[in-house]
């Protein structure tokens, strides 16, 4: 689960999962990277459920945004996502550990495409060898 605390706040208030461990879509399992938006949306690599979950302020469940269709590289899947940045536009950039490679999913895609590396793991200038963060720069 993820929860947001405010200064003085201990107890926090639930923003995505909470609901145990699992693969629906109020659940999460093993996340590990969380972006929040300008309007106020979580977004939460669900590594163990190989996809990034999106979760609208106050809502109960989230939105599969990038993979959600099993561990596996094709370029509907991701395996073990991590890293996370969402542009203005709603673009998901996720790291796709396992996959050695940087996928970038358009709002409302259902398949990503590869930005770098995806051709294996390695140190050669096309490859990445199990990246795990992820940021950029306004330019």
């Amino acid at each position: 689960e993820v929860k947001r605390f405010r200064t003085g706040e201990n107890q926090g208030t639930l923003v995505a999962g909470g609901n145990g461990q699992g693969n629906r879509l109020d659940q999460l399992s093993d996340p590990y990277y969380v972006f929040v938006d300008r309007d106020h949306s979580v977004y939460v690599s669900d590594n163990a459920n190989h996809r990034v979950m999106k979760w609208e302020e106050g809502a109960k469940q989230g939105i599969v945004v990038a993979g959600g269709q099993g561990c596996g590289s094709d370029l509907t899947q991701l395996n073990g996502p991590l890293g996370i940045v969402v542009d203005q536009v709603g673009t998901v950039y996720v790291v796709d550990r396992s996959n050695h490679r940087i996928m970038r999913w358009p709002k409302g895609s259902t398949q990503g495409t590869v930005i770098a590396g995806g051709n294996g793991s390695g140190s050669g200038s096309n490859q990445l060898s199990y990246p795990y963060g992820l940021s950029f720069d306004r330019h």
